[in-house]
């Protein structure tokens, strides 16, 4: 795990795949940590979580009134649009840990946003996404739904050899004590 920042309030890490950002970062960091937002275990990139309750509300206040800007980057399958706004309307499945595209608005049903432009095109593209919700597995659905899984997203449709999502949270913008805190890295497999 690498720590990109860190003071006595907030601590910046780039979550490596494999490790859980619930429970997993937390015991590493030590200490009082409050976590903010989440990665799937088998994502990695980017993440904020603070030391203090005084910082992990005005961070959740952040998230709330969506000032928390969070940027990925994808390789998917196929070649998508060049660009893109998509909105959906997603349901999770609890037992099976899955999400699914829906038609209309029900219980449990969550509206989801994302914008993208594609970087690169081919048999494979590479895709920086913003999103606006954060809703479980949303970039991974929404891409699938429309014929372009994430390689090495099993559970969504890819058939590669890939061990896990080609998924990357590369960018986090967010207000904090008066200041814009802008964080970013890029994975090893990007070439956009």
């Amino acid at each position: 795990m690498e720590i990109l920042y860190s003071d006595k309030q907030i601590v910046v890490i780039v979550k490596p795949v494999g490790m859980d950002s619930e429970h997993e970062v937390p015991a590493a960091l030590g200490g009082d940590i409050y976590p903010i937002h989440r990665l799937d275990k088998n994502v990695g990139g980017v993440m904020v979580y603070a030391r203090t309750k005084a910082a992990a509300a005005a961070l959740s206040k952040a998230v709330q009134e969506g000032t928390m800007v969070k940027e990925y980057v994808a390789q998917v399958h196929g070649t998508p649009p060049e660009a893109g706004d998509w909105e959906d309307l997603l349901w999770k499945d609890s037992k099976k840990n899955k999400v699914f595209v829906v038609k209309r608005q029900r219980g449990g049903v969550k509206k989801a946003r994302l914008e993208f432009t594609r970087l690169t095109a081919g048999e494979t593209s590479q895709v920086h996404v913003r999103l606006h919700t954060g809703r479980s597995h949303q970039i991974r659905v929404q891409f699938a739904s429309r014929g372009f899984p994430l390689v090495g997203d099993h559970k969504y449709g890819s058939r590669d050899q890939a061990t896990a999502p080609l998924l990357f949270s590369r960018r986090i913008t967010f207000p904090f004590l008066g200041k814009t805190m802008i964080f970013e890295a890029l994975p090893s497999w990007f070439i956009g």
